[in-house]
């Protein structure tokens, strides 16, 4: 969300004048990546990659039933140390036109805390990456340390979110998505206004919604409302569930939403290849969705946007 500088004024008359108590949190979240005095290390959505852990076993299948179900390419595969101690990985990207997955098929142990970060985050430096994490509320989860092309380091946004930021010594160049994919986070009503505070100030993005009564259907509960947050930037898309935490399975496990041109069809793909759905189709005013679990137990919610 952006202000002019009169609606901005205008913004911070009404404040002083009702009290701060009163004042819209839109104000303050908009306000927050120019007070924070930081720059934009963001790429572009199709180095954004989702992070998904499976058993080697596995491996090869999803991978398989990624590329049936959306379509693209993949890079070779190989073996890495991609941690900053000792372990050993099979590694490779599957290149879709709806987003872009890291799959990880660890031979050894997995040492903490990987595993546990949703997404990484391609950023043009990794020192102002962090420097700018820090200033806009992230902590350093895993300071940053060397991989076999780049660069890389956790953090944690308030409200525990883990995010990877990576760097690669030789830029990389990827095609522009065809629909940019949602990074889905699940967060607590005492830390919802803080994660969108910092996670806004860090990607510089936009303030889309901020729907405090949202249909509970999207998150297993269909009779109740819930707090969403839409936001975008140069990282893509984010939604920000704020609830309760008491949330029926597969929700909360599901960490990105793919949008594809047509739901039917693309599930139809992923059963043949494998998936298994886990929440039928449902609509919304916003859109058409489902949730599925690739083989090797990766889950995922995919839509198609409502038509109006």
């Amino acid at each position: 969300m952006r202000f002019n500088k009169i609606a901005a004024g205008t913004c911070v008359a009404l404040v002083l004048t009702l009290g701060l108590a009163v004042g819209s949190p839109h104000v303050a979240f908009a306000q927050t990546a120019e007070t924070t005095g930081t720059v934009s290390v963001a790429v572009g959505p199709q180095y954004d990659t989702t992070h998904v852990y499976v058993a080697p076993e596995d491996f090869d299948r999803l991978v398989t039933s990624l590329i049936a179900t959306f379509g693209g390419t993949t890079t070779k595969q190989g073996v890495f140390t991609v941690t900053p101690t000792q372990s050993s990985t099979m590694s490779q990207l599957v290149l879709t036109p709806v987003g872009t997955v890291s799959v990880f098929g660890f031979k050894t142990p997995i040492p903490y805390p990987f595993g546990l970060e949703r997404t990484g985050y391609l950023v043009t430096n990794i020192d102002e990456a962090v420097r700018a994490a820090k200033a806009t509320g992230a902590d350093v989860f895993v300071a940053p340390f060397n991989d076999p092309i780049g660069q890389d380091a956790i953090i944690q946004w308030p409200g525990g979110v883990n995010t990877q930021l990576y760097w690669h010594t030789t830029a990389p160049s990827y095609t522009p998505l065809q629909t940019v994919p949602e990074n889905r986070v699940y967060v607590s009503p005492d830390r919802g206004d803080a994660f969108v505070r910092s996670f806004l100030a860090f990607s510089h993005g936009s303030l889309v919604s901020d729907e405090a009564r949202a249909p509970g259907v999207e998150i297993g509960r269909p009779a109740e409302t819930y707090r969403r947050v839409r936001i975008e930037s140069k990282f893509g898309k984010l939604t920000a569930f704020v609830t309760d935490g008491q949330l029926p399975y597969p929700y909360g496990r599901e960490t990105t939403g793919y949008e594809v041109t047509n739901l039917a069809e693309t599930l139809t793909k992923a059963k043949a290849a494998g998936a298994d759905l886990l929440v039928p189709p449902y609509k919304t005013d916003e859109r058409d969705s489902a949730v599925v679990s690739f083989p090797g137990g990766y889950i995922a919610e995919i839509h198609s946007i409502a038509k109006k």
